[in-house]
C-alpha cells in the first residue's frame, strides 16, 4: 500500500479550441488492470461507481463491444439534486481489454458531446487509470464540476473494485 493514497492522484483542465475544455483525471486503485477494466463494462459495477455525488444511476443499456452502446440516467437524490436528472448515451470506439476504453458521449439535453479515453497502466500499487475528457462544452464543465464528478466517479470505483 502507498504511503499516501492519493499521491499522483488529482484532474487537471486545459482549454482547447474555441469553448471546449479537456479534463484528465488520474487515481492508482489497487486493482488488476483487467478487473477496473470489466468495471468500466459491466452494468452492475457501472450503477455503483458512476453518478455524481447525490445521484444513483440507472443503467438502462450497455453493449460492450466496440461499436456498442450505451445508456445511463443518474437521478438525483438528495435534497440539492432531486429536481435534477440528466441521461446520458454514448458508443464504445475501443477497447483493449485490460488496457483501454474509449468512448463517445452525449447527454440527452444536448448539452454535452465529448470523447472520453480511459488508459489502464500497471503500476506497483495496482493500476493507474488516467481518464481524458476531450470536446466538453467549457459551461458545462463548469455549470456541472465536471473534472470534481469524474474525481468522485474514480474514488467510488476504487471502493468498488479494490480487494
Amino acid at each position: 500500500m502507498k504511503d499516501n493514497p492519493n499521491e499522483g492522484d488529482g484532474s487537471t483542465t486545459e482549454n482547447t479550441a474555441g469553448e471546449e475544455r479537456s479534463i484528465t483525471v488520474n487515481r492508482v486503485i489497487e486493482a488488476p488492470p483487467e478487473r477496473v477494466y470489466e468495471a468500466f463494462l459491466n452494468p452492475d459495477d457501472m450503477a455503483v461507481w458512476s453518478p455524481p455525488e447525490g445521484f444513483r444511476a440507472e443503467v438502462q443499456e450497455v453493449e460492450p463491444e466496440e461499436g456498442g452502446s450505451f445508456r445511463i440516467e443518474n437521478i438525483g437524490e438528495t435534497e440539492e439534486t432531486e429536481q435534477y436528472s440528466h441521461t446520458f448515451e454514448g458508443t464504445y470506439q475501443e477497447l483493449k481489454r485490460g488496457e483501454k476504453v474509449v468512448w463517445t458521449e452525449e447527454s440527452e439535453e444536448g448539452d454535452n458531446h465529448s470523447t472520453v479515453t480511459v488508459t489502464l497502466d500497471t503500476v506497483a500499487d495496482g493500476t493507474e487509470i488516467t481518464l481524458r475528457l476531450e470536446g466538453i462544452p467549457k459551461d458545462v464543465a463548469e455549470k456541472y464540476g465536471v473534472a470534481e464528478a469524474w474525481e468522485g466517479s474514480l474514488e467510488k470505483l476504487a471502493g468498488q473494485v479494490e480487494a
